[in-house]
């Protein structure tokens, strides 16, 4: 039997085989996410209680109530608000010189701001550009955002380095969209499990509240953890397009299919011939009875929950998976 030429629509198939199952694969770098992405709610949850702490202890229940008694019955009075990022101090001591340029140690107000909301700062590695504040809901709600037809939660970390571009445009947005913000979403959830009723102006830079070290300490702590999950997010996916780059350099330089077929092999991919062959462009087998019955009707149903979604389209891969095996 003659040998079949591999074509680019053949390449793409595999190549987009191949990034399934290395996203699929038990790496130390997977690993390294699965293992934070599994303690940032409990994170949130016990750096959230440590900042409630600190305001109610300058804004007490007893202010709140009265603050919002007078805003109730003056219209002039607008003086309290819910808010969810928050700039804390305490009085620290930091290195100076002294007349004679001699080393002395200073007093002075140690102050950041913390913001809890889903696309709130955090401390990120300095030595790349992945720090967008996006980049930690994408991270968190990666299988949600993985389960969309029109979103991509690896947008950050396929473009980093890139000027923005209708590629990257459109993918954020559409994350961004799916996420929700205050009004929608997982947004609107977060955004309102993480508020305090707050007195004073609209910003949170106009009232910076004091704290003790200890406090503050544990609250850097919590950004520096939040940016290590964004990290680890970046890592495990950049290790995957590492090798992604090197497949397709391989893939380029091959004449013919079962080639691809060996190289798929050798990486621990089972696949065969026939099934590129009779498979659409995104790699699915499209003409094997129970693949396109589940997913006609996984076009049906539309006002079931996101977690009910998120159940069915694994399903379907995984079910997809075991057809090609």
């Amino acid at each position: 039997m003659s040998r079949i030429r591999l074509n680019q629509e053949y390449r793409n198939k595999i190549a987009n085989r191949m990034r399934v199952h290395l996203e699929q694969e038990d790496t130390q770098e997977k690993q390294k996410y699965d293992e934070l992405k599994a303690n940032q709610i409990e994170l949130n949850d016990n750096a959230w209680n440590m900042a409630e702490t600190i305001v109610r202890k300058h804004y007490t229940p007893e202010d709140v109530k009265m603050a919002y008694h007078l805003q109730n019955k003056f219209e002039n009075v607008s003086t309290i608000a819910k808010d969810s990022c928050f700039h804390f101090h305490y009085l620290g001591q930091v290195e100076d010189r002294d007349y004679d340029n001699n080393p002395i140690m200073k007093e002075q107000n140690i102050e950041e701001h913390f913001d809890f909301r889903l696309n709130g700062a955090f401390e990120g590695n300095d030595s790349n550009s992945y720090s967008s504040d996006e980049s930690y809901g994408y991270a968190l709600y990666r299988d949600e955002l993985k389960a969309q037809d029109d979103c991509n939660p690896d947008i950050l970390i396929e473009q980093e380095g890139k000027d923005n571009n209708p590629h990257k445009t459109k993918y954020v947005d559409n994350n961004n969209t799916y996420l929700g913000n205050d009004d929608s979403g997982y947004g609107k959830q977060w955004n309102e499990k993480y508020q305090l009723d707050l007195i004073g102006r609209e910003y949170c830079r106009d009232r910076s509240i004091s704290c003790n070290q200890e406090q503050f300490q544990m609250l850097k702590e919590w950004k520096q953890a939040k940016g290590q999950f964004v990290i680890a997010h970046r890592n495990w996916i950049k290790s995957i397009l590492d090798q992604m780059k090197e497949i397709k350099i391989g893939l380029k330089g091959y004449k013919y299919l079962d080639e691809a077929i060996e190289l798929c092999t050798e990486l621990g991919l089972n696949v065969q011939e026939a099934e590129i062959i009779r498979t659409n462009s995104t790699g699915l087998v499209i003409y094997n009875p129970k693949n396109l019955a589940d997913r006609i009707k996984g076009m049906k149903n539309k006002n079931q929950s996101r977690a009910d979604k998120i159940k069915a389209r694994l399903l379907y891969e995984k079910n997809n998976a075991e057809s090609v095996n």
